[in-house]
């Protein structure tokens, strides 16, 4: 499953949300409130930035890529 690395009341993870939501993708949500989390995130991409994508081999930062890449994905699956 797809983890998402999200912080509440971030614009930048909502607007993935509702992509993901309307493509009908849904995430393991990993909120960097927890200190835990948020240490997990900056070992695994180096810094404390949301969102954050984890989907197998591929990790990212940036809401307009992590977009990108899921509606790319989306379109690759047969219906």
């Amino acid at each position: 499953m797809q983890a998402l690395y999200v912080k509440t009341g971030c614009p930048f993870c909502a607007k993935v949300l509702v992509n993901a939501a309307a493509l009908g993708i849904t995430f393991e949500e990993k909120n960097i409130a927890d200190p835990a989390v948020a240490e997990e995130l900056i070992r695994r991409g180096g810094k404390r930035q949301v969102p954050y994508l984890v989907d197998g081999e591929v990790e990212m930062y940036e809401s307009d890529a992590i977009i990108d890449y899921l509606q790319k994905k989306a379109a690759a699956v047969p219906a």
